[in-house]
């Protein structure tokens, strides 16, 4: 059914494994769309009430996969754009509880991807890296609210514009993770998690998850996030921004 995703269920708990581990699973207009494809295809399976998702191979997202991108003289450039917002969204409805299972690196979109999820538990190793900036285009497709949302827009802010690098450490200080584990450990402690969560009732956790992104969609206004696509097109087109992209693309070669 999915050529990029891992899709499976095993009475109430689900899996969604991205599984490009050549490409470090970047996220490609392909995996966006059959990631939300999965988030809809779990909301008919009444008897799952936790998904978890991961990542094949050594890192848990190297972020958005720029390669296959449309060129911005062909059709669909916008629905492309716009696939990132409309995956998170997909994720961050879901009915089940989900929870996102980091490891390796975890960069950009990779990172939207995680914040869109209930739960969040890393490997102590884990990295994280937001540099769209460096690449000359605005963190896109809700990402912004949902990380003032999770970490508070002074840190947000600061991450964001300067494009550093951070370990699994800070981000549990910042508020991004709910637990650490050691990476041989992060599978084993997801897995309880899980089993916890859907041990529980499913009308009062399902209550209890709506009544909390209600308040917080009052607070970051993801609504808004549907002209994200428009200034990502406007970054790829901005000469500075070619200039930027061109130059983070070389120094990393």
């Amino acid at each position: 059914m999915y050529a990029t995703l891992e899709v499976t269920a095993e009475g109430p708990i689900g899996r969604i494994w991205l599984n490009r581990p050549e490409r470090l699973n970047a996220l490609s207009t392909e995996l966006l769309n059959e990631l939300a494809s999965a988030a809809r295809y779990f909301d008919t399976q009444e008897q799952v009430k936790v998904v978890i998702v991961a990542g094949r191979g050594r890192a848990f997202s190297a972020g958005a996969d720029l390669q296959g991108f449309p060129r911005l003289d062909e059709a669909g450039l916008r629905a492309a754009a716009d696939a990132g917002r409309v995956m998170a969204d997909a994720v961050e409805s879901m009915r089940a509880i989900t929870i996102a299972q980091v490891h390796g690196w975890c960069v950009g979109g990779g990172l939207v991807l995680a914040a869109a999820c209930d739960l969040r538990l890393a490997a102590d190793d884990a990295r994280f890296s937001i540099p769209e900036v460096d690449l000359g285009i605005p963190l896109a497709w809700g990402g912004i609210p949902r990380l003032v949302r999770e970490i508070g827009p002074a840190l947000t802010k600061e991450l964001v514009i300067t494009c550093r690098p951070f370990d699994a450490a800070e981000a549990q200080a910042a508020g991004f993770l709910n637990r650490l584990a050691s990476a041989e450990g992060l599978a084993n402690a997801v897995q309880e998690l899980a089993q916890q969560v859907a041990a529980k009732p499913a009308f009062p956790v399902l209550a209890t998850k709506r009544h909390t992104d209600a308040v917080t969609a009052t607070m970051v206004g993801l609504d808004r996030s549907w002209s994200d696509a428009d200034s990502l097109i406007a970054g790829l087109v901005d000469p500075e921004c070619n200039r930027a992209r061109e130059a983070y693309i070389k120094s990393k070669l």
